[in-house]
């Protein structure tokens, strides 16, 4: 199955990675807030709904196999994680 977008932005992030991460520390990398965005901004619910969007995206990559946990989440710290062989070979394609 192809990757979207977002799969191959993500997965390509945590590929990059040295050490195993945490995904959601990418999405505002992946989905930067436009200059001047608060909560006030009448753009602010669709940006945080994109931002939930990512959760999605992250939790398809696990469940493809594409990455996995190294360090499970504790109550006060993610999930930290790193691209699998299977991973890494999808985003040869």
């Amino acid at each position: 199955m192809p990757l979207s977008t977002h799969q191959r932005d993500l997965l390509s992030l945590v590929a990059k990675s040295t050490t195993p991460v945490a995904m959601s520390g990418f999405f505002e990398t992946i989905n930067p807030p436009a200059p001047g965005l608060n909560e006030d901004h009448p753009d602010h619910p669709a940006w945080t709904e994109r931002q939930l969007a990512l959760y999605g995206v992250s939790l398809e990559l696990w469940r493809q196999g594409l990455v996995r946990v190294v360090t499970p989440a504790d109550g006060s710290n993610p999930d930290l994680v790193e691209a699998t062989s299977a991973g890494l070979a999808a985003l040869a394609h």
